[in-house]
């Protein structure tokens, strides 16, 4: 009797973080919504750094020159390129949220559809925004 009650019982283990990325395929939605929230974070802790450095490149014309060439180094082009995508890809997965809250696209496979053209979308926007940054038009 003892050893029946043991072998029903389930076992529990902790689920470590490479677990759930080798382990699991998470949907479009589910990458849409994690990179969402992880753009909106970065955005946020940037704002006071891009602020700041908006207000000091307004006070004077030596002090835009001084930012215009800062701004030329490639490895800050780097730094405004995600920044740009992390503003457009927010911006592109809030509207689809909105759609969402007016009941549109609710249903598995249009939220699937919907993610795809959010990632597809935003990256294509940063790859334009790329493309000027770097000087190629």
């Amino acid at each position: 009797m003892r050893e029946a009650a043991k072998k029903g019982r389930p076992e529990f283990r902790n689920v470590g973080i490479g677990d759930i990325t080798s382990k699991y395929r998470m949907p479009p939605s589910a990458i849409v919504s994690i990179l969402h929230r992880v753009s909106g974070a970065g955005l946020f802790l940037f704002l006071p750094f891009l602020l700041y450095l908006f207000q000091e490149s307004l006070l004077s014309e030596i002090s835009f020159e001084h930012f215009r060439g800062v701004a030329s180094h490639w490895f800050t082009k780097i730094i405004l390129l995600g920044l740009s995508w992390a503003y457009l890809h927010h911006f592109v997965a809030g509207v689809r949220h909105l759609f969402m809250d007016n009941h549109l696209a609710l249903d598995k496979d249009a939220a699937q559809k919907t993610a795809r053209w959010v990632l597809i979308i935003s990256l294509v926007l940063t790859a334009l925004v790329g493309l000027k940054l770097f000087g190629v038009f």
